[in-house]
C-alpha cells in the first residue's frame, strides 16, 4: 500500500502562555507551514492547504539527500535575511517562481526546512507514537545524520523558563510558542495542539473605514512618518456596540485628506481592495495587534479594537517606523 502524507495536525488559540506539566512547548514561526515526504527519490513538499511547492524551492529538493528514504517531516519554511529576522515577505515572493527564476531565488534568498515533527521515519509510520517518542525520533535522525542546511531542528522544551525566553523573541520573528502533550499521537486534522501569539497593545489614527460612516464594519489604520500620514492596517470587523460607539466620533473626510486616491487590500497577500470611506484622521483608538510585519513595517494581520481614545490626540501616537530603515 503506497504511503501518502497525511492532513496537518493543527493548534487552537489560548491566551495564556503557561506551559503547564505533561506539555512541551515549541517557537512559533513566521514562514509557511510544510509537510515533507521522500519516498525512492520522489519529493513531496506540500503546504497546508495541499498546494505543491517543491518547484519552488529546489534546495530544499536538493537536501532530501540527506534524509533517510521513506521519510517525512512536518515542519515550517523558513527564509532569513541578513540581519537574521525571518523574511515572510521574501517567502511569499519564492511560491510564484519555477525553474531558472527559483533557482536563481534559492541562491539569493535561501530557504530553510525547521522540522518540528516526524510522520514517517525509514518506511514506519510514525503518527500513534505519542509526541515525546516522535521527537526523540526526530531528534536521533538530525543526530545521526548531521544534518546541515537546508535542514534546522525545532527546539523543543519542557522547562517553563526557556519558553518563557522564547516569548521575547519577537524582533526575529518568533510569533508566540506552540504547546504540544506529550502522550499525544500525531491526529490529522485534529486541533489538539495549542498556540499562543505573542501581541501588543498600542495606538492608531482612523484613517478611513469600511461600511459607512454610521455604520462603520472595520477600521483602516494609519500613523504619521515625517508628516505623511503612512497606512498601517485594518481591524477585524467591529462589534455591533463597537461601530455604533466609534461611529459618534467619525467625522466625514475634508478635503485634501492624506489617502485621496488610495487603495486598501482585503489582506495581506490578496488582489481583492476594500471599499474605503475616508474619515477626518482625528480619532485615535487603542488596538492588540500580533507581532507579524511585512517589509514596510504594517501588521499583516488585522487588529483587535479594544476602544476609542479621544482622550489622544495623533501627535500621541507612536510614529510610523519600518524595519528596513
Amino acid at each position: 500500500m503506497t504511503w501518502t502524507l497525511p492532513e496537518p495536525m493543527l493548534a487552537a488559540p489560548v491566551s495564556d502562555p503557561a506551559l503547564l506539566p505533561g506539555w512541551a512547548g515549541e517557537p512559533k514561526w513566521d514562514g509557511f507551514r510544510a509537510l515533507l515526504s521522500v519516498d525512492a527519490g520522489r519529493v513531496v513538499l506540500r503546504s497546508r492547504r495541499g498546494t505543491e511547492m517543491a518547484a519552488s524551492f529546489p534546495e530544499i529538493v536538493a537536501g532530501i539527500v540527506q534524509l533517510p528514504d521513506a521519510t517525512a517531516f512536518d515542519g515550517e519554511l523558513v527564509v532569513w535575511d541578513a540581519a537574521g529576522r525571518l523574511a515572510f515577505e521574501r517567502l511569499q515572493d519564492r511560491l510564484a517562481r519555477r525553474g531558472a527564476g527559483a533557482a536563481r531565488s534559492a541562491q539569493e534568498w535561501p530557504a530553510h526546512f525547521v522540522a518540528f515533527d516526524v510522520l514517517r521515519l525509514s518506511g514506519t509510520d510514525t503518527t500513534g507514537w505519542p509526541y515525546r517518542r516522535r521527537r526523540a525520533a526526530l531528534e536521533s535522525v538530525f543526530a545521526a545524520r548531521g544534518l546541515i542546511a537546508p535542514w534546522v531542528l525545532c527546539p523543543s522544551t519542557t522547562d517553563p523558563d526557556t519558553l518563557r525566553e522564547w516569548l521575547t523573541w519577537t524582533s526575529v520573528g518568533i510569533e508566540g510558542v506552540l504547546f504540544k502533550r506529550l502522550d499525544d499521537a500525531y491526529r490529522p486534522s485534529g486541533r489538539d495542539w495549542q498556540k499562543y501569539k505573542v501581541r501588543e497593545t498600542t495606538e492608531a489614527i482612523v484613517g478611513a473605514v469600511t461600511g459607512s460612516l454610521t455604520a462603520p464594519r472595520s477600521l483602516l489604520l494609519g500613523r504619521y512618518d515625517d508628516g505623511r500620514l503612512q497606512y498601517t492596517g485594518r481591524t477585524t470587523t467591529l462589534t455591533r456596540t463597537a461601530s455604533t460607539t466609534v461611529a459618534g466620533q467619525l467625522a466625514s473626510a475634508q478635503h485634501g485628506h492624506p489617502w485621496t486616491g488610495w487603495s486598501f487590500s482585503a489582506g495581506w497577500g490578496s488582489h481583492e481592495t476594500l471599499n474605503g470611506t475616508l474619515v477626518e484622521p482625528e480619532l485615535v483608538v487603542e488596538v492588540s495587534v500580533d507581532v507579524a510585519r511585512d517589509a514596510a513595517g504594517r501588521w499583516r494581520h488585522p487588529a483587535r479594537l479594544h476602544r476609542a481614545r479621544p482622550d489622544l490626540s495623533p501627535a500621541d501616537v507612536p510614529r510610523w517606523t519600518s524595519p528596513q530603515r
